[in-house]
């Protein structure tokens, strides 16, 4: 491998160690800002999937929805595990 792929790997492995250690099970809010829109996810790490998403491309009562709909499956999934 070259180095810099080593070291790219390193810093991969050393970020997702720092984030699970932060986690503590909860899962994370990811925020990514465009020059013209805002998109945001809710991440499960533990489980390595979306819970819920949004962004401001979609209408404001589209994402409510998306939400509820997406914390209420989470809820009975959890429920039922």
């Amino acid at each position: 491998m070259s180095k810099m792929k080593v070291t790219n790997a390193r810093r991969q492995k050393r970020v997702r160690l720092a984030i699970r250690r932060t986690a503590n099970g909860r899962p994370r809010l990811s925020v990514f800002r465009s020059s013209k829109h805002i998109y945001a996810q809710v991440i499960d790490d533990l489980k390595g999937e979306t819970l819920a998403s949004a962004s401001s491309i979609t209408s404001s009562k589209h994402i409510y929805a998306q939400v509820i709909d997406d914390l209420k499956g989470a809820t009975l999934a959890s429920a039922s595990s």
